[in-house]
């Protein structure tokens, strides 16, 4: 097989979209019959990689080869005549349609110009039959489980002669026996000479099904080697650009202000979503929150806010138990959110800075206590100035800033409701460096002033720098909680890549 070329290579891929280079000179190859797995955090490249490959999305420069020869895969119906099939995490099915229906789409056998039901069954049959499947082929889709539409997605590449099939995501609404179904097929259509690209943040599944892992990082394609020859500390300092020798420069805050408890999340957990968790969060404490994409991060501070309606365990939040059945119950408890997808789950773009910063006080206080205009301009300047947010005055629209004012503006949101716990997902991510320092300043601040606070984040230095305990997280659910004398960049990395066995 190695003197063979490879099944798909791609070559120095680039592509640029304004302000940002997604791919810079990236290779990847899959052989015929390997299952090669595509690592990488958020915004490393994957997902557009996958769009070049399967013809969503087209390349500035660089070539596509099958088999050793030029390829063209510059539309999706390409692509896949191509050979080159996606299965996503959002299953692309019809619900309406039977299984039948959904395996043939497109293919559909026909007789005297009419789709030929008996023989569409039969060919239906035979597919899924391949994959060690038997399901009722009258049967609308929509009535199955997740688990099931993946494998009839699959079996509608297979039936379409796939020969690289990549898996974006596949279990991540799987349960456990369901996974191992799905690893059952792709391992047998493997050993077949299919060629599987497996995309997934679960870094257990990926040592248990692939052959091999290639990583990408800021665009740049950072290493590729057999998985059994990368240990997964190693494989983590590739995803995230952290090596153990790193030392941590920056002095730990003193404990003197830790006060009591603002927050008790005891045994909390959703089935499907999180493991049950502990966590008790001091006022003038930073407790931070380390894992990587897919870990179950944010999925933990969404229970913690009611976002996500827990199946067990309790809240106390001042001492008094709590049940927080949605963001309006943790709000009114003294919890803020301040979410990572600022521009989707964050911020009115259309509405002035001004608006969005009084909006919650003005919801916690009720529609019929209105704010003055007087009063949420006070507010506005105050936290302007306090974050120093750049804008010329509290009328521009909030999606007009960049993105760290953006985050500053969002931070004031919640701070103009005086809550006893402050949650943050990634507050620093994808901002300049000038903001990036004025939210970390910020934290400290906070933190000192005697605030509570939960603040997840891909900067492992900064964790630790600010941070009286870390919460590791892996494959949802809380592996480490490791405490102030024991925190370091290396003793993080290590409990996240330690294994199930070691746990």
């Amino acid at each position: 097989m190695s003197d063979a070329p490879p099944l798909l290579e791609a070559r120095g891929i680039t592509k640029a979209y304004p302000g940002t280079v997604a791919l810079d000179d990236v290779n990847f190859a899959v052989r015929a019959g390997e299952i090669h797995a595509l690592m990488g955090e958020n915004g490393a490249g994957k997902s557009t990689l996958i769009k070049i490959l399967t013809g969503a999305v087209r390349r500035d420069f660089g070539a596509i080869l099958i088999d050793g020869r030029p390829a063209e895969p510059d539309s999706t119906p390409r692509a896949q005549q191509a050979g080159i099939w996606a299965v996503h995490q959002e299953v692309m099915v019809l619900p309406n349609l039977s299984v039948a229906e959904n395996v043939m789409l497109g293919c559909q056998p026909r007789r005297f110009g009419l789709v030929d039901r008996r023989k569409t069954r039969r060919l239906a049959n035979q597919a899924l039959a391949e994959l060690g499947l038997s399901l009722d082929m009258d049967r609308e889709l929509g009535s199955f489980p997740v688990a099931i539409r993946q494998l009839v997605a699959i079996a509608r590449a297979v039936r379409a002669n796939a020969r690289v099939l990549v898996l974006d995501e596949p279990t991540a609404s799987l349960d456990a026996p369901e996974v191992e179904r799905l690893f059952d097929v792709v391992r047998a259509l493997a050993s077949r000479g299919t060629g599987i690209v497996f995309i997934t943040h679960f870094l257990d599944q990926v040592y248990a099904l692939s052959d091999r892992i290639t990583v990408l990082r800021n665009g740049k394609a950072v290493g590729s080697s057999r998985t059994q020859e990368l240990p997964q500390v190693d494989l983590i300092h590739m995803m995230i650009g952290k090596g153990l020798e790193q030392a941590i420069e920056r002095e730990r805050p003193a404990n003197a202000k830790k006060g009591n408890v603002a927050a008790s999340f005891v045994g909390l957990g959703k089935t499907g979503l999180v493991e049950p968790f502990d966590i008790t969060l001091h006022a003038g404490e930073a407790v931070g929150a380390a894992g990587l994409l897919g870990s179950g991060r944010t999925e933990t501070a969404m229970l913690m806010f009611g976002a996500e309606r827990a199946d067990t365990g309790s809240v106390e939040i001042d001492g008094k138990p709590r049940r927080l059945r949605s963001p309006r119950d943790a709000i009114r408890a003294g919890l803020a959110f301040s979410p990572e997808d600022r521009k989707a789950d964050g911020i009115f773009g259309d509405l002035s800075i001004r608006d969005n910063i009084a909006i919650v006080l003005q919801s916690k206080r009720g529609w019929a206590r209105k704010l003055s205009r007087r009063k949420q301009q006070r507010l506005a300047d105050e936290y302007i100035a306090r974050l120093n947010v750049k804008t010329p005055d509290a009328d521009k629209p909030i999606g007009q800033l960049s993105g760290g004012n953006q985050q500053k503006a969002l931070l004031a949101r919640w701070l103009a409701s005086d809550p006893k716990v402050l949650i943050l997902d990634e507050p620093t991510r994808g901002i300049d460096v000038g903001a990036h320092a004025d939210i970390v300043k910020a934290i400290e601040e906070l933190r000192d002033s005697g605030l509570a606070l939960y603040v997840i984040s891909s900067e492992l230095e900064e964790l630790v720098a600010y941070s009286e305990r870390v919460s590791v997280m892996r494959d949802r659910r809380q592996v480490a909680l490791l405490e102030r004398d024991e925190l370091s960049v290396d003793r993080i990395v290590a409990a996240i890549a330690a294994s199930s066995g070691d746990r």
